[in-house]
C-alpha cells in the first residue's frame, strides 16, 4: 500500500536534523526502512556529506535524493527555515521501482546533454530496467537544465518529469545537489519512477499577459535577451514598465521582474512558460534564468504579491480537481516568487495547508522549475509552480 511520510527540521545540527525528520516520518509509517526513496531539500548552510551519513545510518540501503532550498520548505508544519532547515518526504509502495542517479559535472568542457544520456542509463541500471520509466523526477544546477532534459529525452523518449534546480539563499552560487552517494554543486540528478499509479502535474507561472509583446531579434548565448522589437532589452522592458532604465542595473531588475517577468507560449498556447529577468546588464542586454530563442515572442506579465501568495492555494486545489485519489504532494515554488513574497511566506503555509487537507505534502524553494502541460514538451522555466501529485 501507498504510503508518503514527511518531516522537518531547524536543527543547525544536519545529524541531529536528519534524526529529528525520520523520528517524525516514522510516526506516519512504522516501516520507513522499506521505503523506496526519500526526497530531501535542505540548507545550504549545511555539511551535506553529514546529512547524507545520518540518513545511512538512520535508513540504510533507502536512496536519498534532493537539493538546497532557497531559505526554507513548507510542511503542514509550516514554514521552516533559518540557519539551518532540512524537509524530506518517504516514498513507501511495494508496487514501486525506483532508479535513483546523479552524474557531476566537473569540467565546463562537459557537454550537458551527454551528462543527461548518462544519467538516463545510470538511472535505469540502478533500477535493473531497460524500458522507459513512467515519469520522473530531476533536480540540476542552475544553468543548463533544458540540455539535460534533452539528453535523457534522447534515451527513454518523452517523458512526463517535475522538478526543479537547487537554490540558495542568497544567489552566490552555494547551491547543492546530493544523492546517497555524492554531493556536488554542478550537475543533474534524477529519480525514474516505475509504476502503474499516475503522477498528475499543474505546471503554472499563474501571471496575467499583458498586451506588451515583442519579437525577440537578438540572443546572446542561451540566456542574454540583448534585443526586443531591435531595441536593447533592458531599454524595451523600462518603457513598458515606465521605469528608468537606470533604476534596474545589475540585481534591482531581478528583483523588480518577480511582480512583471516575462513569458514565452508554447507551440500550442496552453503554457506561457516564465522567462524572470536575473540582471539588468552594463549594455542594456538581460540575462535571464532561462532559455529563449530568436525570432519568438515575449510577453510581459504581472502579478501582485497578493496573487502570487493566493495562487499556491489555488494551484494545489487545481491540481487536486485532477486526482481521484492522491497519496502526497510534491510542491516545487520558485525560490524568486518566494523572495518577493518575503515576510509574508506564513500564508503560503496556510494557503497549502487548507487545500492539502490530510494529503502529506512538501515543498521546496528552487531557482528553476520543471513540469510538462498536456501533449507539450517538458520545460523548464523560472518564476513558476510545479505542483506534482502521486497517486495512491
Amino acid at each position: 500500500m501507498f504510503k508518503a511520510s514527511v518531516g522537518a527540521s531547524s536543527q543547525t545540527d544536519p545529524r541531529k536534523a536528519v534524526a529529528e525528520v525520520v523520528g517524525k516520518m516514522q510516526q506516519a509509517d512504522e516501516d520507513l526502512a522499506g521505503s523506496a526513496v526519500v526526497f530531501a531539500f535542505s540548507s545550504c548552510a549545511y555539511s551535506h556529506k553529514d546529512m547524507l551519513g545520518e540518513f545511512a545510518a538512520e535508513l540504510p540501503g533507502v536512496p536519498v535524493i534532493g537539493n538546497t532550498s532557497h531559505t526554507g520548505v513548507i510542511t503542514s508544519d509550516g514554514f521552516v527555515g533559518g540557519a539551518g532547515f532540512l524537509g524530506a518526504m518517504a516514498i513507501h509502495d511495494p508496487d514501486l521501482a525506483v532508479g535513483v542517479a546523479s552524474v557531476a559535472k566537473t569540467d565546463s568542457s562537459q557537454n550537458a546533454v551527454e551528462l543527461g544520456e548518462k544519467v538516463a542509463h545510470l538511472a535505469m541500471a540502478h533500477a535493473k530496467r531497460r524500458e522507459a520509466p513512467a515519469y520522473y523526477f530531476m533536480a540540476a544546477s542552475p544553468a543548463e537544465e533544458e540540455y539535460y532534459v534533452k539528453g535523457i529525452t534522447r534515451v527513454i523518449g518523452r517523458v512526463p518529469f517535475f522538478g526543479g534546480s537547487a537554490a540558495d539563499d542568497a544567489i552566490a552560487g552555494d547551491w547543492n545537489l546530493y544523492t546517497s552517494d555524492e554531493v556536488f554543486p554542478d550537475g543533474v540528478a534524477v529519480v525514474f519512477f516505475y509504476t502503474d499509479k499516475p503522477m498528475v502535474d499543474v505546471y503554472t507561472g499563474a501571471y496575467r499577459e499583458t498586451g506588451d509583446v515583442g519579437i525577440v531579434t537578438k540572443v546572446i548565448g542561451d540566456r542574454t535577451l540583448a534585443e526586443i522589437d531591435g531595441v536593447p532589452a533592458l531599454e524595451k522592458y523600462a518603457d513598458w514598465r515606465h521605469l528608468d532604465v537606470d533604476n534596474l542595473r545589475g540585481s534591482a531588475l531581478l528583483a523588480q521582474s518577480v511582480v512583471s517577468p516575462l513569458g514565452v507560449k508554447d507551440r500550442l498556447g496552453d503554457l506561457t512558460a516564465i522567462r524572470h529577468p536575473m540582471s539588468g546588464n552594463a549594455d542594456n542586454t538581460i540575462g535571464l534564468g532561462n532559455k529563449v530563442a530568436e525570432a519568438t515572442a515575449v510577453i510581459r506579465m504581472e502579478a501582485t504579491v497578493d496573487e502570487l501568495i493566493d495562487s499556491t492555494g489555488s494551484t494545489l486545489r487545481d491540481l487536486q480537481g485532477k486526482m481521484s485519489n492522491p497519496g502526497a504532494y510534491l510542491l516545487v515554488h520558485c525560490g524568486g516568487r518566494r523572495a518577493g513574497i518575503g515576510d509574508r511566506i506564513g500564508e503560503v503555509a496556510e494557503q497549502l495547508k487548507d487545500a492539502a487537507g490530510d494529503v502529506p505534502f512538501l515543498t521546496e524553494f528552487t531557482f528553476g522549475e520543471y513540469g510538462q502541460v498536456e501533449d507539450d514538451r517538458n520545460t523548464c522555466g523560472g518564476l513558476m509552480l510545479s505542483f506534482v501529485g502521486l497517486s495512491r
